[in-house]
């Protein structure tokens, strides 16, 4: 009966150790792609002098503050614009609003440089509105018009995140807070976006990274003095074929997004800790 008994259990590290040789393949290709031309970029940014060098550039100093000024202001614009029209397609129906929020997933699947495109032939030098105003207005090849860019094409990322959030909501809830007197923008402000929150800063993080290493917009856009750092990389490691400073500068992106992605996954435990525990613990009580 024992023999019976300890088969199995004899059996189950044998299968455990066997399961861990199925780690060992997307390992190494995770290595073999990511973490193999890290170290091959840290390998040219090793070089003795180029890092005071590059960090030393009024170039670089310029490039880095534009490329924070630029992703905050473009985060800052689309949690607004996306946070309107997302209240507005959940609880404001109109007609046409299923095909809205189509469009806005098809804006999803778009690359970047299509919007760019279609703002150069709208607002370009010779666009329509220059056309059909007779003017020669040049908004677009400026900071402001790489950000109307990428706030037109981050939005999505931050309402799709909205509206899922909204439609876990109950329903009661809301009539609940209407029946006792609370106007919309109350119960807007009390009810809906309380539980949209972690919605609401995980799309803005998410905007906030993609911005930080948006290349395609400003490369497409053209503007005049918009000089990022992903732009200066391809400029450094294509245009002049300065490997070991574009490395440089390719490192300190890649610190700035790691950096910006564990301090939201450190601010996101600590929000939904504070949302849940106290919770967690009154709730019973009632």
């Amino acid at each position: 009966m024992t023999a019976v008994l300890t088969a199995p259990q004899a059996r189950a590290p044998q299968r455990a150790s066997r399961a861990h040789w199925w780690v060992l393949p997307p390992l190494l290709l995770v290595v073999l792609v990511a973490v193999y031309p890290l170290l091959r970029v840290l390998g040219e940014a090793a070089q003795p002098g180029i890092w005071v060098q590059v960090l030393g550039s009024a170039q670089f100093r310029d490039a880095l503050w534009r490329t924070v000024a630029i992703a905050v202001t473009s985060t800052l614009g689309c949690l607004v614009l996306g946070a309107f029209l997302a209240v507005v397609l959940a609880f404001v129906p109109f007609p046409g609003s299923r095909w809205v929020g189509r469009l806005i997933d098809t804006v999803l699947a778009l690359p970047s440089f299509l919007i760019t495109l279609a703002f150069t032939f709208l607002y370009g030098t010779a666009g329509v509105l220059n056309s059909a105003l007779g003017l020669e207005l040049d908004l677009l090849y400026t900071p402001a018009g790489v950000i109307a860019a990428e706030i037109t094409f981050f939005t999505p990322f931050v309402v799709r995140p909205l509206l899922a959030a909204f439609a876990l909501i109950p329903p009661a809830q809301l009539n609940i807070a209407a029946s006792l007197g609370a106007s919309p923008w109350r119960v807007l402000r009390a009810v809906v976006l309380p539980e949209a929150w972690p919605a609401l800063m995980a799309g803005g993080a998410l905007v906030l990274l993609l911005t930080l290493n948006e290349f395609g917009i400003v490369l497409f856009t053209g503007a005049k003095g918009v000089l990022t750092l992903p732009v200066l990389i391809y400029t450094r490691g294509i245009v002049t074929f300065d490997l070991p400073g574009a490395a440089v500068i390719a490192t300190v992106q890649v610190v700035l997004s790691l950096a910006l992605y564990l301090t939201y996954r450190k601010v996101f435990a600590r929000t939904m800790f504070g949302r849940s525990g106290p919770d967690a613990a009154v709730e019973p009580a009632k």
